[in-house]
């Protein structure tokens, strides 16, 4: 077997100073390393043009390799300052939301000229969809515990205790988030610090990734926007749980945040593995209720711990309202018939557009059971009828109600990040729908099965994206499809 052919210009774990020359979809910067063997290009993820950064190259292949980001050595001149600690999950907050919006439209459309094969793609785009809220809009963060922390003068790790987010690209290394990042609650995070120092003063370890122990893991908080309410819940193991007082730190939450205190959850994980809530182990309520209540375009969702929802509410309401838009510009297809609300969640979707058609009938399939089950509680909730709801894999789901065939007319899609399996996709188009209004969170997937939907009779009629998270690199997208 003959030797695979490396490039000249990289060596895997090598670390470089790289220029970002250029932008590409999902947030990787371009980089190019150019000689007299030619120019050789690098993918640097979460950098921008003009910024100099060091990297450490993880893969390489003949034509191009994919780098870690290290640090960024030097600004682009299109950043500018904020007012706001700096965390991995906003690696573009200091570039300006317009110029986020065109990076991210130019690199979106350019995959469905490329993968999708869809030549006039930019004839096609109708709307990019703004987050009403650029910063504090998400409804959930997750804040984790570590022995091992980044000391940020000297750059390096060393042992103490923090609470905060994770260093980017090293697992076991956490950073302190000392104030508000302008992605969640600014009170919850100008907070953070007092309840570090709280935690720290009990003696107790935070979880010490290399060696898998500890006591303090994770500090879960979801806030609900209609009521400004703010459900926490701390993580722990139960090796010293005795010496922790639960009710003092239940005290010293609504010492701080008072009548926002909806509640206070404890969850014991002893599992080794990086999650959050454990397949074993228990959740106690401590103090208050379990659950808050969000409002969608009218609709009350109520949402526990472990509900799925989306993470910025405001925005969501755009998205789900340029699907109902979509689905509604023939609304024939919609009055009378059944519609198939398929990856459906917790029916959002369906209970919406149920609420704005006549005796539609919606069949929601997902195969989280419990995404399922408070799908059927709210709809119970918004009493709203014609809904009937599914636990099942949705390609096992379709083989094993065959009377659905050539019966649907509207279809909606919105599957998870890894797009829709192959097979699934040919299932959803022997249905034999006159439309689909598909919602993806991964426009890549969702670019490769558009080039199998026009294979099999179906057109792109209009696409637009949403920006539910800015400062990140993702983007939603709304395509309608039709026959």
């Amino acid at each position: 077997m003959p030797r695979r052919e490396r490039n000249k210009f990289v060596k895997r774990n090598q670390v470089l100073e790289l220029k970002i020359e250029d932008y590409a979809f999902g947030g990787k910067g371009i980089a190019r390393i150019h000689s007299e063997e030619g120019s050789f290009v690098v993918f640097v993820p979460n950098t921008l043009p003009g910024q100099l950064v060091k990297a450490q190259i993880k893969k390489s292949s003949k034509k191009y390799a994919e780098a870690k980001l290290m640090d960024v050595l030097q600004a682009s001149d299109d950043e500018v300052t904020v007012p706001f600690q700096d965390i991995p999950g906003a690696p573009y907050i200091q570039l300006p939301i317009d110029l986020q919006h065109q990076y991210k439209k130019e690199s979106t459309l350019s995959l469905f000229k490329r993968i999708g094969k869809v030549a006039n793609i930019d004839d096609l785009f109708d709307e990019f969809i703004t987050s009403p809220n650029v910063f504090h809009y998400r409804n959930k963060m997750e804040y984790g515990f570590s022995a091992i922390g980044y000391d940020r003068v000297n750059k390096t790790d060393a042992d103490f205790f923090t609470l905060g987010f994770k260093r980017r690209g090293v697992w076991w290394m956490g950073d302190n988030l000392n104030k508000d990042s302008g992605l969640f609650d600014a009170q919850v995070e100008d907070n953070l610090k007092v309840i570090r120092e709280y935690c720290e003063k009990t003696g107790l370890a935070p979880w010490h990734g290399p060696k898998k122990e500890g006591f303090f893991r994770y500090f879960v908080v979801r806030k609900s926007y209609k009521t400004n309410e703010l459900l926490f819940n701390l993580v722990t193991t139960s090796y010293d749980l005795p010496k922790f007082d639960m009710q003092a730190f239940a005290t010293l939450l609504k010492d701080i945040f008072g009548e926002r205190l909806a509640g206070l959850l404890h969850t014991i994980n002893d599992e080794v593995g990086d999650r959050t809530i454990a397949t074993s182990g228990s959740i106690e309520l401590i103090a208050g209720k379990d659950k808050i209540i969000e409002e969608l375009l009218g609709l009350n969702f109520e949402i526990s711990m472990k509900s799925f929802f989306q993470t910025n509410p405001k925005s969501a309401e755009k998205l789900y309202t340029k699907v109902i838009d979509y689905a509604l510009e023939n609304k024939e297809a919609i009055d009378n018939t059944v519609v198939m609300d398929l990856f459906c969640g917790t029916g959002t979707i369906g209970q919406i557009l149920a609420s704005r058609s006549q005796n539609a009938k919606i069949v929601g399939v997902d195969i989280v059971a419990s995404a399922i089950e408070d799908a059927k509680k709210n709809a119970k909730r918004n009493k709203i009828e014609g809904l009937e709801f599914y636990a099942a894999d949705v390609g096992k789901f379709l083989n094993e109600h065959p009377q659905f065939q050539n019966k649907i007319r509207t279809i909606i899609l919105d599957p998870a990040r890894a797009g829709i399996a192959p097979k699934t996709l040919k299932k959803i188009i022997n249905l034999n729908a006159d439309r689909m209004v598909y919602v993806s969170c991964n426009p890549a997937t969702q670019a490769r099965d558009t080039e199998e939907l026009i294979n099999c009779g179906y057109q792109l009629k209009k696409i637009s994206l949403v920006d539910q998270f800015p400062h990140t690199a993702h983007i939603e997208t709304v395509v309608l499809f039709e026959k």
